[in-house]
């Protein structure tokens, strides 16, 4: 392990292949430590969209993470461990975190990072934990975890450029939308996203704002996909509702929104909300846990009631119909929102303080 001198050495550990909201900032977080020059190192499932989206400079290990009773992947970590001689091995969601056992009388620190409000008995043998929202990070400390050893460090999101007008048109004409004003959805096509709430919502609008028919474009994929198709065409919006489908970049789908809608029912963070910030999209959220803490109403968005389609589609409305001073104001506060609490400088020189912090504390 490194000295108390020298840059803290940090291994990321995370299962699964496919590129949802949590694996995606594993890849910003690492390679961003990658480009600080900080001394990191990641296990990942080997062919997977995350090993492919880790940068080349950065120092990668394989394991299939079949299961907590895979100890053929544990027994893979522990010799990364020793190969890369890490002070802090960072665990990500249940997977990983179960796989990954360390003695606590030496190093490395087992840091194991929430995102969502799980059950705990598979995160309780870590060092420490770190929690994404302030409302995880209370909700470890109350369920027994000790408070000296729970963080709080929430996620950055890349703040992409405007694509040139002549991208969207292409990208807008491509997907049949020409003329169109449009509600933007992103993200799995999974119960908690409440999109069976937004297709009911999206079937009580008007098909028309002023002269311009209003289409829901949806950029996601899951279990849902066939079940949601067929609510809407029993809803008769068919037609005016477009599936995406997963996209390694969703920038360009953030941008093209007239609105971009978060329907979740459950959403601890929202990385989506964040993203639609930086990709300076109006942005209207339920009321889940995440967006209350993340968003003011009126202030960086509009703010829905949760599990009420009749509810979102007023705020959505509101939202399409809005003066375009009013507009402006709402986007350009989240755009600084982002740049203010959640850029990869804040966050990445957040957890480098963290880890150093960590080496050598008792446990």
């Amino acid at each position: 392990m490194s000295d108390t001198h020298s840059p803290p050495r940090s291994l990321h550990v995370i299962g699964g292949k496919g590129l949802g909201g949590a694996e995606r900032f594993f890849v910003r977080l690492v390679n961003a430590l990658a480009r600080r020059g900080e001394p990191v190192a990641a296990v990942t499932v080997a062919g997977g969209e995350i090993a492919r989206a880790i940068d080349p400079a950065v120092r990668q290990y394989h394991a299939p993470m079949l299961g907590v009773w895979d100890l053929y992947s544990r027994w893979r970590i522990n010799r990364a461990i020793r190969d890369f001689r890490p002070d802090v091995v960072q665990t990500y969601m249940g997977r990983a975190t179960r796989i990954v056992h360390l003695p606590r009388d030496r190093a490395p620190v087992h840091l194991a990072r929430l995102g969502g409000y799980y059950t705990l008995k598979g995160y309780r043998h870590a060092h420490a934990w770190i929690g994404n929202t302030r409302g995880i990070h209370d909700y470890l400390t109350t369920h027994g975890l000790p408070a000296h050893r729970v963080h709080h460090i929430g996620n950055f999101v890349d703040t992409p450029e405007r694509l040139p007008p002549d991208a969207l048109a292409s990208l807008r004409h491509r997907l049949g939308l020409d003329g169109c004003r449009i509600l933007v959805g992103i993200g799995r096509l999974h119960p908690n996203k409440g999109w069976a709430d937004l297709l009911r919502a999206f079937a009580q609008l008007p098909a028309a704002i002023g002269e311009a028919p209003l289409h829901l474009l949806m950029v996601g994929d899951g279990p849902l996909r066939q079940e949601l198709e067929q609510q809407a065409d029993r809803l008769g919006v068919a037609a005016r509702v477009h599936w995406a489908g997963w996209q390694h970049d969703p920038a360009p789908y953030y941008q093209l929104a007239d609105v971009f809608v978060c329907a979740s029912v459950h959403e601890p963070l929202g990385n989506v909300i964040l993203e639609a910030w930086a990709n300076r999209a109006l942005l209207v959220s339920t009321r889940a846990q995440g967006p209350l803490e993340l968003m003011q109403d009126g202030v960086n968005g509009l703010l829905a009631p949760l599990s009420d389609p009749a509810g979102l589609a007023a705020v959505l409305h509101a939202a399409l119909t809005l003066d375009d001073a009013h507009r402006t104001r709402l986007i350009e506060a989240g755009r600084a929102e982002v740049e203010r609490h959640y850029s990869e400088a804040a966050i990445v020189a957040a957890y480098v303080e963290l880890y150093a912090g960590l080496r050598g504390a008792p446990r």
